[in-house]
């Protein structure tokens, strides 16, 4: 689903990605605070279409763009002999392995240990470090 929303204008670039981090104290008296909230925190996106119309911003040195934007998939590893449909919540494993280009699958910002998540589909298998049986899978919100 497209979403409008507005980002600095050094990175209003169509095919640009990012992950939303959430609201800047600067702008809790922002008149457009609501079009820059719009989004979920620690959620990946992608920009779609950047718009002509610029507004002035305290925060960004160059104003903000508004842009049409798409919720990217949540990608995180779930342990192998999960299955596509299924319903499942994800812990964060303990790891010392920053270096670790799956990293941020099994750390992943934007999931949260409380909520349930449904597998959509079941990628690629993940080489762990440690040994854990893990696979890179897309998820969904429930």
């Amino acid at each position: 689903m497209t979403l409008v929303t507005l980002v600095g204008e050094k990175m209003a670039k169509e095919g640009m990605e990012f992950i939303y981090l959430g609201p800047h104290p600067e702008c809790k008296n922002c008149k457009l605070k609501t079009v820059c909230f719009n989004l979920k925190k620690g959620r990946r996106y992608k920009i779609l279409n950047v718009r002509e119309k610029r507004h002035d911003c305290n925060v960004h040195e160059d104003g903000v763009r508004v842009v049409e934007v798409d919720e990217l998939p949540l990608i995180a590893a779930v342990r192998k002999g999960t299955r596509k449909n299924a319903k499942i919540k994800i812990k964060s494993p303990n790891c010392a392995h920053l270096d670790c280009k799956y990293y941020e699958l099994c750390h992943n910002p934007a999931i949260l240990e409380d909520k349930e998540y449904k597998v959509i589909k079941l990628l690629e298998p993940i080489e762990c470090k440690e040994g854990k049986g893990l696979i890179k899978a897309e998820l969904s919100d429930i």
